[in-house]
């Protein structure tokens, strides 16, 4: 029987790229979204997986899309947290605000989505949970006090909650990509983008096809040896020890 999959924020970059993956894996796929209805509508149509719509920010939205998937597509195995957002600025000048909405979208959203699947995952005594950090988790950003203590949460997640699920077959390991084609990225003015591509070794921009990869490896059964890892895919732009 195929195993299930949840990837959050899946329906657009990074996250739609590991959707198409792991729906070529043969895998069952939901991928959850909160707002743009066009990217869903076009994932679902064009991948074939189904969409829940749900703020990764609230416990209750997230209990609610984990009862969707298990009622349509069955328990799940893959649970991928990839949502994200930025509300970037300078701490002096940041409001409450912004810290907090990243905080709980980016990090909270983590304990939000794992708590409904993990106890299931236990008792299966097989389960892979793959968190999508960042680069600037590692090493830091300027302006990204939010994002940056968010995403290097994660990272301190992943190694906990790998060492208490290890004996139940439960695999819990992060991805830190560096800077994605993707539309975010696309975002950024082009002469400071030109700057950061300046700054990574291999002289361009990873593909979320890259990112998907190696969440299809840790996805799968070889992968059972492998937890509590921080795996890197930056370009050589920071190596971390």
């Amino acid at each position: 029987m195929a195993r299930v999959a949840f990837v959050t924020g899946g329906t657009r970059g990074i996250g739609r790229a590991i959707c198409e993956r792991l729906v070529a894996d043969g895998l069952k796929v939901a991928a959850g979204y909160s707002g743009n209805e066009t990217a869903a509508e076009a994932c679902a149509k064009e991948l074939g997986v189904m969409v829940v719509k749900g703020n990764v920010g609230s416990f209750d939205d997230c209990a609610a899309a984990v009862k969707k998937v298990e009622a349509e597509l069955g328990p799940v195995d893959v649970l991928v947290n990839n949502a994200g957002i930025t509300r970037d600025g300078m701490l002096h000048k940041m409001s409450y605000e912004q810290w907090s909405e990243v905080i709980r979208v980016n990090m909270d959203s983590a304990f939000n989505m794992t708590r409904p699947v993990i106890e299931g995952m236990r008792d299966r005594g097989w389960g892979r949970i793959i968190n999508i950090s960042s680069i600037n988790g590692q090493k830091g950003q300027m302006g990204q006090t939010n994002y940056s203590a968010a995403k290097a949460g994660l990272i301190g997640f992943t190694k906990a909650l790998a060492l208490e699920n290890a004996k139940k077959g439960v695999t819990v390991n992060v991805i830190c990509p560096g800077y994605i084609d993707t539309e975010m990225v696309a975002a950024v003015p082009e002469n400071v983008l030109a700057g950061i591509i300046a700054g990574i070794p291999v002289g361009r921009l990873g593909k979320g096809e890259e990112i998907a990869d190696m969440v299809s490896f840790l996805a799968g059964e070889r992968a059972g040896f492998v937890t509590g890892a921080t795996l890197s895919l930056n370009g050589g732009q920071y190596m971390a020890a």
